[in-house]
């Protein structure tokens, strides 16, 4: 059954052809909201495309190359006339002793984490200001809601996204546009399996910490992301959404 309130609307999801972004996009086209997804690995944006059918469309392209975002967002915007939602998932981490970083990889990570969700923040902004409406969703992390030893660029970044979503929104919201994250907590996907199932003691750690006792899916996120982006959660602007079986307040 089509959804009235969302068939018409336009989304762009970055990162989204695996893990936590995929989940946001099943979310998004099961309920008629037509997504953008963008992504650089050519192989896994082929399995989106299978997945999409004909609700969206994959777009292979590295938000690095942060000086072809603006053509990047006037080509959406030409072809599909509108752009509504804008989630900013696409990000990169390192674990490393905080010693060992180099500038190099401190700077590469904020580049990716949070230049580039900068450029593509304000690119689409001038689309949505034009709408006089929108909704930009952050991934942000718990990272930025408390110290996570050996990724200190990646905590670096999720903490800028945080204020930077803050500030988005305070400028943003008179115009129509609101601007909110989710922190998502500890979530199973293939990469976080993969480190909790080389580390047990860390796994383990993790669970007793939530109070739920148990890992969330990317489920979890996807209908958190799908919340904020339409009209459910029209009064709600600045805020950023931990989804995190209580890991944040767990002892």
């Amino acid at each position: 059954m089509e959804n009235k309130q969302t068939k018409n609307l336009i989304a762009i999801v970055t990162g989204g052809a695996s893990g936590i972004g995929l989940a946001i996009v099943q979310k998004f086209i099961q309920n008629d909201i037509f997504t953008i997804v963008i992504g650089r690995d050519e192989k896994k944006l082929q399995t989106v495309k299978d997945i999409l059918g004909g609700k969206g469309s994959a777009v292979q392209f590295d938000l690095n190359d942060l000086k072809s975002i603006p053509q990047l967002i006037k080509d959406i915007h030409g072809r599909y006339g509108q752009i509504d939602i804008l989630v900013n998932n696409a990000g990169i981490n390192m674990k490393k002793p905080f010693t060992e970083v180099t500038d190099e990889e401190f700077q590469s990570i904020l580049h990716t984490n949070l230049n580039a969700v900068f450029s593509l923040s304000r690119e689409t902004v001038k689309v949505m200001e034009q709408q006089g409406s929108g909704s930009i969703i952050n991934i942000s992390s718990m990272a930025a809601k408390y110290g996570l030893p050996k990724v200190i660029a990646y905590s670096a970044s999720k903490s800028a996204i945080e204020g930077m979503t803050a500030a988005m929104a305070v400028e943003l919201s008179p115009k129509g546009i609101r601007v909110n994250a989710i922190a998502p907590g500890f979530i199973i996907t293939d990469m976080t399996d993969r480190a909790f199932n080389a580390d047990p003691e860390r796994k383990q750690k993790a669970i007793g910490r939530t109070p739920m006792g148990y890992m969330g899916k990317p489920e979890d996120i996807g209908e958190a992301a799908f919340f904020l982006a339409t009209d459910a959660s029209k009064y709600i602007t600045g805020t950023s959404i931990r989804v995190d079986g209580g890991n944040a307040i767990g002892f």
